[in-house]
Parts: structure tokens; sequence; C-alpha cells
């Protein structure tokens, strides 16, 4: 059986399987090739005079752009063609830094041909960043969009410098020339199943960031788990915010939609609107939706009733989805988002399928291919109902990360025991479905009871107040430790001790003793350029102490 058509089989028993998860659990088995390459063995087969389209893009002043499967095919012959003549070759690095543009798909499909490893960065980077991603991923090229070329003025290094859009600066090779190139591609060689196809700088919310290096199968066929996850069909319609240069993007606007055989479709917006999205997904024929935690909380805050179709299936990922949003959601669609887990690392590991029932507050149970076990906090022993979520490597999953490049220690910790370890802990009940609990050095103890900071950050967001909010231990002569959250407030409420006095008033109603809030502030929360809270800050500030801070007891 040729790779391609192994690939089929995978992806056909999953779609055939889409609602019966334990069908698909139990028969699936991940395609294992010893050479794929995805854009050839793949893309190009399914682009082969196909006309339907592959990418469309809606800019905010209202323009778009259509590709079709086949002129994308095309477009990436080119591109590659014109790369290999500037001296891109197997296993150069690339650093690619583009916005949701067409560019950004072509270079992908076109980098994976040449057998290039792509370094994904968001444009938001900045001179300091890049230094440390040009260094540290020993990159020799970089594509970049032109408006961001002068941050490369201070970024020392050898590498071939690309610019998309507009007048290069001088030394600058212009993209838009590729298309000039010769149609048809043929490669240098077989791209062997572990060759290195993407290094991801993660977030880094507490320390320098990792380099997680993936291959030409780990996420192009680990995404077929996404694919499930979500609920892709052929000809679907797929919408999924988010931000170029982070794993998701290349999760859900590359592998699993056109895994699928669906549409990518992309709202390019520089400030969010609910309304005009909503515009949007109807006039597109969004048939699925995937978007972080971020995004439902600020679409709730608008009336969902505005889209006239809501998408068939509807999912959350990045951080845990708190159980308010998820039924607000419901009650004005009448579909249930949906959550799941996964890393930069991985694939989908836990996920609600569609189909499924569902259980509050879960993310799911394991996903077709993912062997998850709870490892003991104290004796590492697998089995335990609340414990690390970790993947059992005697049966290792295709949709895992090679391992932490250049960091062989790191790695090794990661992979100790026969387990890759995620550092999340997570419960699970007699039916297989696991519940989120918190990172493991996020988990604290007050009063020496284990206090999960999602849980109560979960409760606070039911209150009409909270828009998000973000709880770390603070310290007590009493108890050690006690509950404080940062909170960030909805529009049309004021921070003060009025405010407070409610949101405490809430926390007694709904949290056990233990868990209440006890210490309160206001104020925006610190995040990584992707997004995610920096917790760290946050117990630093804390302990340093703020006069910014109400306390519970003052409000008896």
């Amino acid at each position: 059986m040729t790779a391609t058509a192994d690939f089929r089989r995978a992806r056909d028993f999953l779609l055939k399987h889409r609602e019966d998860y334990t069908a698909a659990y139990d028969g699936f088995a991940w395609p294992r090739p010893e050479q794929f390459n995805w854009a050839l063995d793949w893309f190009d087969v399914i682009a082969d005079g196909n006309d339907r389209t592959a990418l469309h893009i809606v800019e905010e002043d209202g323009s778009e752009t259509r590709l079709s499967f086949a002129e994308l095919s095309d477009r990436s012959d080119r591109v590659a063609n014109w790369l290999r003549e500037r001296g891109v070759a197997a296993e150069d690095r690339v650093l690619v830094m583009l916005g949701n543009q067409a560019e950004l798909w072509e270079t992908a499909l076109a980098a994976m041909k040449l057998r290039a490893v792509v370094i994904p960065a968001t444009p938001l980077l900045g001179p300091a960043d890049l230094r440390d991603r040009v260094e540290r991923g020993r990159v020799k090229h970089v594509i970049v969009r032109a408006a961001d070329a002068p941050k490369f003025d201070d970024v020392p290094g050898t590498y071939t410098r690309i610019g998309v859009g507009g007048t290069p600066a001088e030394g600058w090779e212009r993209y838009e020339d590729a298309y000039e190139a010769s149609a048809g591609f043929e490669p240098d060689g077989p791209t062997l199943a572990d060759d290195p196809l993407m290094l991801y700088f993660t977030s880094g919310t507490t320390a320098r960031p990792k380099l997680v290096e993936h291959t030409h199968t780990s996420y192009p066929i680990g995404h077929l788990a996404t694919m499930y996850w979500i609920g892709l069909k052929p000809g679907d319609v797929h919408l999924n915010i988010s931000s170029p240069g982070w794993a998701k993007h290349a999760w859900s606007n590359l592998f699993a939609p056109w895994n699928a055989e669906a549409t990518v479709f992309i709202h390019n917006y520089t400030r969010f609107d609910a309304a005009r999205l909503m515009t949007e997904m109807d006039r597109a024929g969004v048939t699925t939706f995937c978007a972080p935690p971020t995004v439902w909380r600020m679409l709730i805050q608008a009336d969902l009733t505005q889209l006239r179709t809501p998408p068939r299936e509807v999912v959350a990922a990045g951080e845990p989805l708190n159980p308010e949003v998820i039924e607000q959601v419901r009650r004005a669609w009448g579909v249930t988002v949906r959550d799941g887990f996964g890393q930069t690392e991985t694939a989908v590991q836990v996920s609600n399928s569609p189909g499924q029932p569902l259980k509050s507050g879960s993310m799911g149970r394991p996903s077709p291919g993912y062997r998850v076990e709870l490892l003991d906090p104290v004796s590492g022993a697998p089995g335990a109902r609340e414990g690390e979520i970790a993947l059992d490597l005697s049966e290792r999953p295709v949709g895992l990360m090679t391992g932490y490049h250049g960091d062989a220690d790191r790695t090794a910790e990661a992979m100790a025991g026969g387990y890759y370890r995620t550092g999340d802990i997570g419960a699970r009940d007699e039916d297989g479905y696991i519940t989120y609990v918190g990172r493991a050095d996020d988990v604290f103890k007050a009063s020496d009871y284990k206090i999960s900071p999602f849980e109560l950050e979960s409760a606070l967001l039911e209150h009409e107040a909270v828009a998000e909010a973000a709880v770390v231990p603070a310290p007590d002569e009493l108890r050690l430790a006690v509950p404080k959250a940062y909170v960030v407030l909805a529009e049309g409420w004021e921070p003060g001790p009025d405010t407070a006095k409610m949101i405490f008033e809430h926390s007694r109603e709904v949290l056990a003793p233990y868990k209440r809030i006890r210490r309160l502030e206001f104020g925006a929360l610190p995040k990584t350029v992707s997004g995610k809270i920096r917790r760290i800050e946050l117990r630093e500030a804390t302990a340093a102490g703020s006069d910014a801070e109400y306390r519970e007891e003052d409000f008896r």
C-alpha cells in the first residue's frame, strides 16, 4: 500500500466513525509510512484538477482572496522552485513570519516539498525574540512581511532575506517574483517519515522558550486526531481563530481541514468585532468553528443570535473553557462547544468528539491513537484517578514531537519512565472522561486543601461582571496560602469596593469555604505574545504585596 493510500485509509476510517467514539478508538491505527511528504503525497493528490476552494480570506476592508486546491498546488510548486533557486535546500531552517495571507499557506506547502524546516513566528515578535530564534534555530532564510523587514536590521546573520508585499529594502528578495518561476515541481529526493519539518518556539510562560521539533508525520498525520475532534468532513468550511506563528494555527488552519478536504476560511481583522465576525461566518457558510477561550468570552458579550446559521460543530482549545460560557453558546446557537486538550508537542490528546455524551467541565476522553494515563503524583505509577496526564510510549502515538531540539535533558525529563509527561493534572471518572485540574506548578494548597485555579476561575466567570480571571496563591499567616483572584471586568463595570463586594459575595455563594476567593485585585492580566496568562508574574506580584488589593474579611 502506498503512503497516500495508507493515509487515506486511516482518514476515511475516522470519517466513517466520526460519531462512534468506541469504534473509532478501538479500531484506529496510525499510518506509519517509511517515506511521506504531506504536500506531495496528500495535498497535491487531492488538488489534482480540483477547483473547489481550499483557502478563502476576507479582509477587514471587504476584499477577498479565494484559491482552489489546484491553484495552491500550482503556486506552491512555483514558490518551491523559486526558493530552491535561492539556495533553500533540505533541512535548511526557514523562519516564516507572515500574517493570515495566502503567501503563508503557499510557503508552508513549498517548504514541505523542499524538505526545508519551517520555524513559524508571529509578526508580533520584536528584534530581541528574533535574534533568539535566528541564533538558536540556526536560521538560513527568513520570509517575512516587507513591513517587518526593519526588525531584522538588528538581527545579525548571513541568512537569505525575502520580503512579502511592498517594495523590499536593500538586500531583500521580492517574494512576488516567485509566481514567475517554472510550474511543476520535482523533489530532490525522498522524504523520510522522521525528517524534521517544523521547529516551534513555545510561548515561554515561565522560562525561555523551548524548541519543539516535529517531523513530516508527527503533525501532518498526527492531526488526523484533530480532524476527528473537530468533526470535519469533506466540503466543510472551517473557521479557526488563531494567530499565525503558533501551533494551533497549523493544527486547524492547515493540517486538520486539508486532511478532511475542507475549505480554510479566514476573517482577517485587526480589531475583534463580534457582529462583523458573525456576518462573515453567515456569508461564507461556516460549518465548523474553533476559537480560543478568550474569543468565546468576547463573543458571549455580544448578541449571539445575530448569527443566522450557526456552525454544525463548535470547539475550543488553548486553555480549558469555562462551563458558563459553554452554556450561553448552547442557549443561543443550539450547539455545544466541545473542549479538547493538546499541546504544541502533540495533536489533540483528549477531546469531546462529535455525537458523544458530554459531561460538564470534562475535556472528554483520549483521542483515537492516544493511550492516555494519569500518573500518581507520588509514585509516578499509572492508573491514578487524579494525576499527571501522560502518553504511553510503548504505543507511541504518531502525533507526538520528536523532542526538544538541542535539549537532551529536557527531552529525557519529558519522556521519562516510558511516558511522555505533559505537566498538566487531570482527574478521570468511572466512564473514562478526563477533567482538567491545572498545570502541575499552578495547583496549590490552602489550609491543607488542594486548590485548582481553573475551578475557581470558572466560578468567577459565572458572574456577569467578570470578563477574565486568574487565581494564584497569596501568603496567609493562618492558612499558609489563600486564593487571590486577578480580575478583568466586563464592559460597563467599574473597579472599586462595590464591585469587589459583589464578587466576594458571589464567591461565597458558589464555592466551598476552603475554595473561596480571599483576595481580589482588578487590572489587566500579563500574557505571553500568544495570549497565555503569565501566572508566574502574578505569583511574584502577589508575593510582593499590593495596595490595590481587596480582602474578603473587610466585606463581611
